[in-house]
């Protein structure tokens, strides 16, 4: 083939790709039920609270033979919307809440949620399928970092090939490791223990941005708990817990 046709050919490809690109759009195969009500007290990433999670198929995706063998993988990736961090303009440049909100870093040095498409990926543990009637099959899993109703645009299972022991962590290597003290006596009001458990630990991974440090009254949602707290130094004290009815 003539070196004109086959750059005009790889020309016209590359512009049908553009075209068909711009009106490609993306739908929710499925909506994730989570405890976590509210953006403030979720785990920053996945699998460090193992909170339960139900992934529930949208009507036309709930046939069983989507599923066929994902009850033999043990974690599954998770591709989903920040569907409450939708904005109009995206920046270069971030500021991570956990550098205390003055270190810039490069957007896609991060998993800030302000981003050029509003997409987010997250490992999480398939406990089962539950099989339901008017749901149908519905993914039971744990160690969720979604807020409740968050659309998940797919689901892939997490393979051996994922794993790379000589990974880099960048700056989150040094930021992982803050935790804080908690006394949990108030946290007697809730009489769930796994759930009691679950936002022991969400506090204890200390889910204030990294300047603030006032001395406030912070209060988080988990389930139909509504959690009061303040922190001093580096303790953590639950003053009240409200049922929302």
């Amino acid at each position: 083939m003539p070196t004109y046709l086959s750059n005009r050919m790889a020309y016209r490809d590359s512009l049908c790709y553009t075209v068909c690109m711009e009106n490609f759009v993306i739908t929710p195969i499925a909506h994730i039920r989570t405890p976590f009500k509210e953006k403030f007290g979720i785990p920053r990433q996945s699998g460090r609270v193992g909170a339960p999670g139900k992934i529930v198929f949208e009507p036309q995706y709930r046939v069983q033979e989507a599923i066929r063998g994902l009850a033999d993988f043990s974690h599954i990736w998770l591709i989903f919307d920040f569907s409450k961090a939708h904005a109009d303009e995206w920046s270069a440049t971030v500021r991570p809440p956990r550098l205390g909100g003055n270190t810039k870093m490069g957007v896609f040095a991060t998993r800030s949620p302000y981003r050029p498409n509003s997409l987010g990926l997250s490992l999480v543990k398939l406990v089962g399928i539950e099989h339901t009637k008017s749901q149908g099959d519905v993914l039971v899993v744990e160690g969720v970092d979604l807020l409740d109703g968050t659309p998940i645009y797919d689901i892939k299972p997490y393979l051996a090939t994922d794993v790379k022991t000589d990974a880099k962590f960048g700056f989150s290597t040094d930021c992982d490791s803050h935790r804080l003290d908690v006394d949990d006596a108030k946290l007697s009001a809730v009489k769930d223990e796994n759930a009691r458990e679950k936002i022991k630990e969400c506090i204890a991974q200390d889910p204030r941005p990294a300047y603030q440090n006032d001395g406030r009254t912070y209060g988080m949602r988990y389930d139909e708990y509504n959690v009061k707290f303040v922190v001093d130094g580096n303790k953590a004290t639950v003053i009240d817990v409200e049922i929302v009815k």
